[in-house]
């Protein structure tokens, strides 16, 4: 049968072969081919098959090439590294080659001459060859050796070997010269084999002839055994004959000239060394009549086996039977003198006869038997060598064991005393390589050997026998006891199983001991056995047995022959190893480290496997440790960082250097991580290093912290003297570095108001997630603005700040991706949610954490996320003070070091949408006051997207965009391009907002789609499809809607081949682009609207780079403002466009407001839902209403919520548009705004985009204000600056405003829960917010601080004034009726209407400032004064000059042609006719006239007198700056004074019954000088042509007078 590898193998060969045939000659190709064919037919398949056909043939023809030229007896050899170039093929091993005349023993010699130089034989190929040579050993024909052939003459071994690779010519030359060392010896053995068998029968033959003087029978055994030798069971190596003399008193053996053969052919004519090398009396026995010496060499062979030799040495004797000399022998028994039975052997079976006689056991017998088979199995040397005696006491010792399992040592000298034999008999089950080596080195120990060899018997037998060459230093007979030799070799037979099975029963007892044992003790690896003792190993099972899957157990010790310095650390864990690199960072990070690690498996039956790592460790300062105390907070430590329940970092090393609890580390780790986010120069591992360098310091703020705020041992008292302990170790801190970084630290604890560190120490449950609630204004160098208040939350999986700015704060909480510098990230939303909540009742908070374990898998990464998130949450809870019925409830455990701060509210943000259920699920576990309405929306709040709140509100303001550029996009069609696909909510939302909306374009992160001629319709329908499929994108839109050349395209292809349509609608003309270049041309497009409802930063303004936007992933898509085309930017997203580039865009003619103005709806619902819910709360927990029936009345009342927060998002819009239309009459007040603010420290006008002077100066002189973006901010500014002032007044207490409070809530709660609503816990805020509100958008940003500055009067006293002054002239429904007519009149009207009612609102405001005082109550106010204003407008116009009737009634035509009902019309016509109103009651109440001859008085003496030019001058005038505008302030409110007071006068000195007109011409007549003086300086102002304010002043000064000379009488 050919098997597949042997015709593998011969296709091979094949192949080598083919190769020649095609390279040489045809006259040397079949002679190469023939050659081949023979070198490798041989050859193991195995080999050949692994190599490249290449390298086969040039092995091969190398060594043909090397045959090429021998002369008999020559051997050739070359030994290289093949190499291509040089011969043609190539190997990674060192490659020999031999040719020599063929020979016995050749492979096996070379072989071992290879082991014996230590390297490892790769590939030996050996074929024998019959070789022609002629005369000068030319190789000229070569055939294979016919295996039957008798002739052999000519054969020739070739000799292939492949050796590990060696380097270097030194090491290629010692193989050369070994492998001919080997080959010289071998041709010396086998050439001298006949003569040396020759010479040892005439040594037979001589013996015989001259016998020694022993017994026949004897010297008959001795030569029988020679006999015996030469027949095939000797092979002979070397023969030398040696005289036996005695020189100078000492015995020599000197060898005889000439007689050496094989090996001893060339050994020097000299005496023996070996014999002299004997001592004395050993050499003596050399003259011992015994004619034969069989003993062992002192050499190995050479040849064929690698063992000592084996030595016949064979007496020579004179005729008087004197020893003379010996013929010595050296050679190897062949294997057939091993195999025979030794009752077979001459001599051998004699001495077997004899121990057998001297037993007397019967040979049939057991024993006899055993004994025999003792002998026979007796090592083969030994037996040789053994005398008789020394034989039998061996063997029954021996037969004496009986399989008993212990350890018995048998010991024969050789007697030459070169070596001694050791025969060790051990149980063999537990006999294994490790205890023969323990054997051998106790045994070369005791006798004194260096060297030793060893056979092993493992048998059928209970016992191994192991048997032992010691060969000694020098010769002689060592001292030692046998039996205690014997006790030490049986020592390591006991194994150390037993001694663990003794150490195990003692330390737990023997029933829980033996079950250990059963478990553990074949448990632990031979190294770990080897290194440990048994007693040791006890409390090993122990801490392995407490073990779980995961965890550790550790033991810090030290070792009694360690250097002081110098700690031991084991580490038991189940399940893998511990891997080095993962257990190294910790410890070093601890302060110690790693000399060393011996890890140890330990496989106990019936439970997983474990692993013990024993690490030396060096600390510096281990000599002064008290181990004792820090070995269980150094242990604790390592298994909480290697469980993540503490951080791997430098702070560990406090553990040992500070003498710190893990958790104590933890506080200092902690405030850390605050102060690097909170702007700390440092690095944490320079902080590291500064408190392990102070750790006694690092002891006491530790100390200072517990004495803070520990709920049952904190003491003002003992924190004194542990700060001023503090401030007395930092003076010898001689680093100005490290003593700020210390500073800080004290500072911190001393700015942290509470902290959650405690919570739960005492159940031994403490908290992970830790909350530090601080005051960071008292901590140096943290940046601006400051919270109001601050909590840092810290643990090893999740960090966060929630940063709020008021006491009623609210804000989203979100899951940061900037690890590094969240807190800043968090501050500057903070800022920006404060802007953006001037609209609701709480002011800006924002919240933030940092997930610090990334997980590959998505959904553990989201189940990590969810985590972190309920442990921040826990941990705000945690330092939060409750509610429980009326009261507030400090968390328990926890020292508080402020005031009560019960409300904490939260809500979605970025990474955190879902996640309003599991927040109000830990509230309510904690049992929180607040309930569900801790985070708006979740499953029974308002669902933002499913109300579209958000874009709802944001389209508010797009529509007053188009509205004021006289578009009604609810009903005509309008382009618009998008950020943001269907999907999305306010994308989604916003895009179904109106069905005329012609989407052109939009894009997300995944498409772009565009439409270059959309139906509005079609349009329409697809998209609220997509809207309502789950998880729908762009390209999911059908896209045979699309008109003829759209399409829609991922943002993943390389490039985008634009059609014409898509050009022209784009107005660009680049036939193809990339994604990223035709978002940005859908950016810039001329359409009507860009509606961002996305994420990202896509428009920046001209003068900003790409670095200070600060939103990377949107780089190589956003255009600058300078490049947009729309008309109108509507921002239902966050950050779509930076403040500068609204600016920028604004100024150009864009319609823009600003994110926080356009998308303010979500916080604004999310505010009226958690007020509800809190109101609800106590409906429901007083039994009025079940949980049920409230979340039923919630999900009602959606849209009247809706209501409410779409009115907020419009009066806010109007407010700009109002600012906007006065921008340049305006900018002198809101730049002294800005400036009030920037002194107060609230606003910087860097961060906030607003011009600097310079560019004010340049916009004042150019007759431009500021644009809506500007004012925006001013508008939120202006809102929070109120709301404060408001909130620390007793304005929120006025009775007049529960009309407000009540407002704010929705119908159905007004009705039914009117009551509770007056009682509401956030009344007094409600009512701040609204009030703030309502003001600043009917009458400005800057109202308060106008108002405030005109009668230096307090927000609260304004707030009265104003509301007083627009109940006063039902101001309130005038406004509702003028934006009634959105879309029914210009917008430019309705401008016109609210701005007259602007004027009139704040006209009447200062009024009752100035006449009523600060304190006024406004229910009074409107009582008394209201019923005479009401019906005074239309006899006001009858009364009014004829000019100034005119102009009203010009204005009055203007509105009704523009489409405003005529009673409105006329109504908000002649608002300004109402200025006078308030002078009129005061004067009529005052003296008790009736109102209607007041007005005609008041009226008649300013016609009279000419005044009403005056009052025009005066008003009209235009100022230069801020301060001509309150000088032209102040004369027309001295104008208006004067008038009333001259009218108080006239009204006063008339007869009541005299005509109205006869009273006038009575004044002026009594009054005539001072009367004249007035007509006479109006006459000559008249006649300038410009009048300035000096000479108003006059004027006024003049009517003053006048009216002064009225008050005295004529």
């Amino acid at each position: 049968m050919v098997y597949a590898v042997d015709r593998e193998h011969d296709e091979l060969v094949q192949v080598v072969i083919d190769q020649a045939q095609q390279r040489w000659p045809d006259n040397k190709a079949e002679e190469v081919a023939r050659f081949l064919h023979i070198y490798y037919e041989d050859a193991s398949p195995d080999d050949l098959t692994q190599r490249d056909p290449n390298d086969l043939y040039g092995a091969a023809l190398s060594h043909w090439q090397l045959a090429q030229k021998r002369r008999p007896g020559m051997p050739l050899i070359q030994v290289y590294n093949p190499s291509p170039e040089r011969h043609g093929w190539e190997s990674t091993h060192t490659i020999a080659q031999v040719v020599t005349d063929d020979m016995p023993f050749l492979v096996d010699s070379l072989s071992l001459a290879v082991n014996r130089l230590g390297l490892t034989l790769h590939l030996v190929i050996h074929p024998v060859l019959r070789a022609e040579r002629d005369g000068s050993g030319r190789l000229q024909h070569l055939e294979a050796l016919d295996p039957d052939a008798s002739d052999v003459t000519g054969a020739e071994a070739f000799m292939h070997f492949e050796v590990d690779h060696q380097s270097g010519t030194e090491a290629l030359n010692a193989l050369r010269e070994e492998l001919e060392r080997v080959l010289r010896a071998v041709r010396r053995a086998v050439e001298d084999w006949r003569p040396m068998k020759d010479r040892m029968r005439r040594c037979i033959t001589n013996l015989k002839r001259t016998p020694p003087p022993e017994n026949d029978d004897e010297l008959s055994e001795v030569c029988a055994f020679l006999d015996w030798l030469t027949d095939d069971h000797f092979t002979y190596l070397g023969y030398r004959k040696y005289d036996l003399r005695e020189e100078r008193g000492q015995l020599q053996l000197r060898s005889h000239p000439e007689t050496g053969l094989g090996i001893l052919r060339d050994a020097p004519d000299s005496h023996s060394t070996s014999f002299a090398t004997l001592p004395p009396e050993v050499r003596r026995k050399a003259q011992d009549p015994c004619p034969l010496v069989i003993t062992k060499s002192n050499s190995r062979s050479l040849v064929h086996r690698p063992g000592y030799m084996d030595y016949i040495g064979i007496k020579r004797y004179d005729r008087n039977g004197k020893v003379i000399g010996e013929h010595r022998f050296l050679g190897l028994y062949t294997s057939a003198a091993y195999n025979r039975n030794p009752r077979t052997i001459p001599l051998l079976r004699r001495r077997i006869h004899r121990v057998i006689d001297r037993s007397r056991l019967h040979p049939r017998s057991h024993a006899g038997k055993a004994l025999v088979n003792i002998m026979e199995t007796y090592p083969r040397d030994e037996l040789f060598q053994i005398d008789t005696e020394r034989l039998y006491r061996t063997v029954l010792g021996i037969l004496h064991l009986q399989e008993r399992q212990r350890v018995r040592l048998f010991v024969r000298h050789d007697d030459y005393q070169r070596f001694i034999s050791c025969l060790v008999y051990a149980p063999r089950e537990r006999y294994n390589t490790e205890i023969r080596e323990q054997m051998q080195a106790i045994l070369q120990e005791e006798l004194g050997g260096s060297r030793s060899e060893f056979t092993v018997q493992l048998s059928e037998s209970v016992l191994a026998r192991i048997h032992f060459i010691i060969r000694l230093d020098q010769p002689g007979i060592p001292e030692y006891d046998i039996a205690a030799l014997e006790r030490r070799l049986a020592a390591t037979m006991r194994s150390w199983q037993d001694d663990l099975h003794d150490a195990l029963v003692e330390h737990f007892g023997e029933e829980r001991g033996n079950a250990l044992h059963n478990r553990y003790g074949h448990a632990f690896s031979a190294a770990y056995r080897e290194d440990v003792s048994a007693r040791t190993a006890v409390l090993d099972v122990g801490r392995m047995e407490r073990l779980d899957a995961g965890g550790l157990a550790m033991s810090l010790y030290r070792s009694l022959e360690s250097p002081p310095d110098e700690l031991r650390l084991k580490l038991l864990k189940l399940g893998e190893p511990i891997v080095l690199s993962d257990a190294l960072p910790v410890l070093e990070h601890m302060g110690v480290e790693v000399l060393d690690e011996r890890p140890y498996e330990i496989a106990p039956s019936g439970r997983p496997i474990g692993w013990m790592h024993d690490f030396g460790l060096r600390y510096p300062g281990a000599e002064d440790l008290n181990l004792d105390a820090v070995r269980d907070p150094f242990q604790e430590a390592f298994i909480r960082i290697w469980q993540g329940e503490i951080e791997d970092d430098g702070f560990n090393r406090l553990i040992l250097a500070a003498r710190l609890k893990p958790r104590e580390v933890v506080i200092l780790r902690a405030y850390c991580k605050y102060l690097r986010q909170a702007g700390t120069p440092f690095s944490q591992r320079y902080i590291e290093d500064t408190l392990s360098n102070n750790a006694e310091i690092s002891r006491l703020l530790v100390r200072l912290f517990r004495a803070r705020f520990h709920p049952r041992h904190n003491d003002p008292r003992r924190e004194a003297r542990v700060v001023a302990e503090i401030e007395t170790a930092l003076r010898d801190v001689a680093s100005l570095d490290e003593d700020r970084i210390l500073r800080r630290y004290l500072a911190a604890i001393q700015a942290t108001r509470r902290t959650s560190y405690y919570l739960g120490e005492s159940d031994g449950a403490p908290v992970e997630a830790i909350a530090f609630k601080l005051s960071p204004e008292h901590i140096p160098a943290v940046p601006r603005p400051h919270p109001w208040a601050e909590i840092y939350v810290y643990s090893p999986r999740v960090e966060g700040v929630h940063l709020r700015g008021g006491p009623v704060a609210r804000g989203g909480l979100r899951w940061s991706d900037r690890r590094e510098d969240f807190r800043t990230e968090i501050l500057g939303l903070m800022k920006a949610q404060t802007v953006k909540n001037a609209v609701i009742v709480p002011v800006g908070a924002k919240g933030g954490f940092v997930v610090k374990r990334s997980l590959e898998d998505r959904e553990a990464m989201a189940q990590e996320v969810r985590s972190c998130y309920q442990g921040f949450i826990r941990a705000l809870l945690d330092v939060t003070d409750n509610m429980v019925e009326g009261r507030t409830e400090p968390p328990p455990e926890v020292v508080r070091h402020d005031e009560d701060d019960p409300y904490l509210v939260v809500a979605a943000d970025k990474g955190t949408a879902t996640f309003s259920d599991l927040a109000n699920s830990i509230a309510e576990a904690y049992n929180f006051w607040l309930g569900d309405a801790f985070a708006s929306g979740g499953a029974h709040g308002y669902d933002h997207k499913k109300m579209g709140i958000t874009a709802r509100g944001a389209w508010e303001a797009v529509k007053r965009h188009f509205r004021e550029l006289g578009r009604d996009i609810q009903n005509e069609p309008f382009t618009a391009a998008g950020i943001g696909d269907m999907s999305g909510d306010v994308f989604g939302n916003g895009m179904l907002l109106s069905r005329h909306t012609r989407l052109v374009a939009a894009f997300d992160h995944r498409h772009i789609f565009i439409d270059p001629d959309p139906d509005a319709e079609q349009g329409y329908a697809e998209r609220e499809r997509l809207f309502r499929l789950p998880r729908s994108s762009w390209a999911d839109y059908d896209k045979s809607l699309i008109s003829e050349g759209g399409g829609i395209w991922p943002r993943t292809a390389k490039s985008i081949t634009l059609t014409p349509q898509v050009r022209e609608v784009l107005a660009i003309d680049a036939q193809q682009l990339t994604p990223a270049e035709l978002i940005r041309a859908i950016l810039a497009a001329p359409l009507d609207l860009l509606w961002n409802g996305g994420i990202g930063t896509y428009v920046k303004a001209s003068s900003e780079n790409h670095g200070d936007v600060g939103d990377r992933s949107t780089e190589d898509t956003r255009i600058d403002a300078s490049e947009l085309r729309v008309r109108v930017f509507g921002e239902g997203g966050n950050l779509g466009i930076t403040q500068r580039g609204r600016i920028e865009f604004a100024r150009r003619g864009g319609r823009i407001n600003t994110d926080a103005i356009d998308n303010s709806g979500g916080v604004d619902c999310s505010d009226h839902e958690v007020n509800i819910k809190i109101l609800l709360k106590e409906v429901v927990d007083a039994g009025d209403l079940t949980v049920k029936h409230r979340n039923q009345l919630l999900e009602d009342m959606t849209e009247s919520v809706a209501e409410l927060v779409l009115a907020d998002n419009y009066a806010q819009t109007g407010a700009l548009s109002l600012a906007e239309a006065a921008a340049p009459q305006l900018l002198n007040e809101q730049v002294h705004f800005i400036r009030r603010l920037e002194r107060d420290g609230r606003l910087s006008r860097r961060l906030e985009a607003l011009p600097d002077e310079e560019e004010l100066a340049e916009r004042a002189a150019a007759g431009q204000g500021l644009t809506r973006p500007e004012t925006a901010v001013l508008l939120a500014y202006g809102k929070i600056v109120a709301q404060e002032a408001l909130a620390r007044s007793d304005l929120p207490e006025a009775p007049w405003l529960q009309d407000v409070l009540h407002a704010y809530f929705p119908a159905p709660i007004r009705e039914r829960w009117g009551e509770r609503i007056s009682n509401h816990r956030l009344r007094r805020e409600i009512i701040t917010t609204q009030v703030a509100n309502l003001l600043i958008n009917r009458l400005g940003p800057t109202f308060f601080f106008r108002l405030g500055e005109k009668a230096s009067a307090p927000p609260d006293a304004v707030a009265r004034a104003a509301y007083a002054a627009m109940e006063i002239f039902s101001l309130g429904g005038l406004w509702h009726a003028v934006c009634g007519l959105d879309n029914r009149v210009a917008a430019s009207h309705q401008t016109t209407m609210l701005h007259a009612a602007q004027a009139l609102h704040e006209r009447a405001t200062l009024w009752l400032l100035r006449n009523l005082g600060a304190r006024l109550d406004i229910g009074e106010t409107v009582q008394r004064i209201q019923p005479l204003v009401a019906p005074l407008q239309p006899q006001l116009v009858d009364l009014l000059p004829a000019q100034d009737r005119d102009d009203l009634a010009v204005q009055t035509a203007a509105l009704e042609a523009g489409g405003v009902p005529a009673e409105l019309a006329r109504q908000a016509g002649t608002l300004e006719a109402l200025y006078p109103a308030l002078d009129l009651v005061k004067v009529a109440q005052e003296t008790d006239c009736d109102l209607d001859r007041v007005a005609r008085l008041y009226f008649g003496l300013a016609q009279q007198l000419g005044l009403d030019w005056l009052r025009r001058a005066i008003t009209e005038f235009s100022p230069a700056d801020a301060w001509q505008e309150r000088l032209r302030l102040g004369l027309e409110e001295d104008y208006y004074q004067q008038l009333r007071e001259l009218t108080r006068d006239l009204v006063r000195d008339s007869d009541p019954d005299q005509a109205p007109e006869e009273c006038l011409s009575q004044f002026l007549s009594d009054y005539g000088t001072a009367v004249d003086r007035v007509e006479q300086i109006l006459s000559e102002l008249r006649s300038v042509g410009h009048v300035e304010l000096p000479m108003l002043a006059v004027t006024t000064q003049e009517l003053k007078n006048l009216a002064q000379a009225g008050a005295t009488g004529p």
